[in-house]
């Protein structure tokens, strides 16, 4: 009998085509991962491998505590937003996810429709990495009909409560109380990009708002920055405010820029500042006049923290001014001033030069925008003859001549040379 034997292969069969069974066991972690998350128990090579293959869909309350990693999170951060830059978030790509992530759920909250649970369900997840908070729009309430809602007021409510009511925003009380890290919080109350949709109201931090802000901030013991801007916050609304920052264990900089403070409540931040540890105080482009500046200047002459204070764009005028110039002959902490657009002129000039030729402390001043005049300027200017310490000195449209202050000028760059040279030549600080 004949048999015939034939020996048939695959041309295209390789053995470097199967893959490890390690590989595919990796490929299982990763397809798996959702609902088995494996991770700190694999070798660092193969930790890299499923890292690089995990999806930055994957639910955060899987991730966040268990995914260190900042490739990662770079790459969350890379898909979802256009700009990224870390130098605000401490370097850190997880950091930033976290906080960005968490303001943009505040910014498109809408009280009374969006689910609460968005924002607390987030709270023991992104809680350990929220240091800082930037979140400048407020959306109210969707608008219901007018009649309905009287009625539904009508045993209990006045035109004033309606009002009130319909513009109610979310209460951050809850929220950042539970952040043990955070140290900053920027909040602007207002609609972003409104459009035809437009109307006063949607600019309003109500009162109940601003008790509800307050309370919370009282129990924010490690906040070092509070930044509350263009939220029309008025006198009352500052006082309240401010009782709730007395004697903060950590606070070192307010800015209530852009609001509508006048006298009574910069006398309220006068009483503060010397019941608090704040350095940096902005107040730009308030209402404040001369009974509010003098209440800071008495404030600013018994303190030793504060060591910037921005009071543009008010009317201080002379007898504020002055009030703040004769603090700052006993004052020793304060290094920058702005007194910018606060209709001044040389009476205030002419104290400020007592101020230059004792103060040893200030190293930036700001005049612009104010009425000193040719005399006054020449006052500053004789002030100026021995002081060392002033490095900025702004005096644009402020209409002291363009020769003095050319010379001031040059006097200002003096000292700014010497202050440079000086820093160079200090030996560097010895570690312990």
């Amino acid at each position: 009998s004949y048999c015939a034997h034939r020996l048939i292969e695959d041309p295209e069969w390789s053995l470097a085509t199967v893959p490890h069974l390690t590989e595919l066991c990796l490929q299982n972690i990763v397809h798996n991962f959702e609902k088995n998350p494996i991770l700190d128990s694999l070798l660092p090579e193969h930790q890299r491998k499923v890292l690089d293959r995990l999806s930055t869909s994957l639910p955060l309350a899987v991730t966040a505590n268990l995914i260190s990693d900042e490739d990662y999170w770079k790459r969350c951060c890379a898909e979802r937003w256009q700009v990224c830059d870390i130098s605000t978030y401490g370097d850190s790509w997880k950091r930033m996810f976290f906080e960005r992530h968490l303001e943009n759920i505040l910014k498109c909250f809408i009280p009374n429709t969006t689910d609460p649970s968005q924002v607390l369900d987030l709270i023991p997840i992104c809680k350990d990495y929220v240091r800082k908070l930037e979140v400048d729009q407020f959306l109210p309430p969707l608008k219901v009909d007018q009649k309905e809602e009287r009625d539904d007021l009508s045993d209990t409510g006045t035109d004033f409560q309606l009002s009130e009511v319909s513009v109610q925003h979310y209460d951050l009380g809850v929220l950042i109380t539970a952040l043990p890290h955070l140290e900053e919080l920027h909040l602007t109350y207002g609609v972003k990009d409104c459009g035809m949709n437009f109307e006063w109201n949607l600019f309003d931090f109500t009162y109940q708002d601003c008790w509800n802000l307050a309370v919370a901030l009282k129990k924010c013991h490690n906040l070092k920055v509070f930044k509350l801007t263009r939220s029309k916050v008025d006198d009352e609304k500052t006082r309240l405010l401010v009782r709730n920052l007395l004697d903060h264990p950590c606070l070192v900089e307010l800015n209530l820029s852009h609001n509508l403070i006048k006298d009574k409540g910069a006398r309220a931040v006068g009483k503060l500042i010397n019941h608090s540890k704040l350095e940096i105080l902005d107040l730009c482009n308030n209402q404040i006049h001369h009974l509010g500046a003098q209440a800071l200047a008495q404030a600013l002459a018994e303190n030793s923290t504060l060591t910037s204070l921005n009071l543009r764009l008010n009317c201080v005028e002379d007898k504020g001014g002055e009030a703040i110039g004769r603090a700052l002959l006993t004052n020793t902490t304060l290094k920058s001033i702005h007194l910018g657009s606060n209709n001044l002129s040389e009476p205030t000039a002419m104290l400020f030069s007592q101020v230059l030729a004792q103060n040893a402390t200030l190293t930036s001043i700001n005049f612009s925008c104010n009425h000193l005049g040719l005399d006054g300027g020449k006052q500053l200017l004789d002030g100026l003859a021995d002081n060392k310490a002033l490095t900025e000195f702004d005096l644009r449209l402020a209409e002291v001549g363009q020769q003095t202050e050319y010379l001031i000028h040059q006097i200002v760059w003096a000292n700014r040379d010497a202050a440079r040279l000086g820093s160079l030549q200090q030996p560097p600080a010895t570690l312990l």
